[in-house]
């Protein structure tokens, strides 16, 4: 006897299976590249007249020199396409601590270093940031996260307050949407084996009963004879 799962178990167990599946990678989010627009830097921190190494590097991550920034006061352009390019990976709304800085013979100097964050850049997908008399940057970041062009941004620690407040709430979440899904699929699970189960049975006891019916056709047969 054959067993036929009903078509609404199937179509169920095919959703719990698809949303365990997506809630065991919430960090399944797009990276984007950050790439170095233009720079103009106002003053070098070196004691002598040696052209300066000028380079960026967020956390953690190696540096990446800008070969041809010598000069002050000269805007240097690129395409984005150079092999030192990107400078670094966004990921998410994710922000990471970057600077740029200087590296002289015996000394490192830093221009500034700052919070980059998707939602710094427009709708474009471009961020300038500078500070007074050490430098001026152009990056761009097409695809990151935008809050628009215009917008007022929060600060760095009002960023990593937040973040730090809604991380934790939302892995809480994911945990307790992914622990109903698994409770779920184990009572469709359960049901389904007791149904099976009984359908054994069910299918034992009347092959039983068709046995005994041959074996009383039989006796009679012989009787008759």
């Amino acid at each position: 006897m054959s067993i036929r799962i009903p078509p609404a178990s199937w179509e169920f167990r095919g959703f719990a299976f698809s949303f365990i599946f997506l809630s065991s990678f919430p960090g399944t989010i797009l990276t984007q590249d950050v790439t170095l627009d233009s720079i103009r830097i106002f003053t070098t921190h070196d004691w002598f007249s040696i052209k300066p190494t000028v380079y960026f590097q967020c956390k953690g991550e190696n540096k990446t020199v800008f070969p041809d920034v010598k000069k002050t006061n000269v805007s240097y352009s690129f395409k984005g396409e150079e092999s030192w390019q990107p400078l670094t990976k966004l990921e998410g709304t994710k922000c990471k601590r970057c600077g740029i800085y200087e590296q002289d013979p015996l000394t490192h100097d830093t221009f500034d270093e700052w919070e980059l964050c998707p939602s710094d850049f427009t709708a474009e997908g471009r961020y300038t940031h500078g500070k007074e008399k050490q430098f001026n940057a152009t990056f761009l970041c097409h695809g990151c996260s935008q809050v628009g062009p215009g917008s007022n941004k929060e600060s760095g620690t009002a960023k990593e307050v937040e973040r730090r407040g809604m991380h934790p709430a939302i892995v809480v979440l994911i945990v307790l949407l992914v622990l109903g899904v698994a409770a779920a699929g184990l009572l469709v699970g359960y049901k389904y084996y007791r149904k099976k189960k009984r359908q054994q049975e069910q299918a034992r006891f009347l092959k039983l009963f068709e046995d005994g019916d041959e074996m009383e056709d039989e006796l009679e047969l012989q009787n008759t004879l």
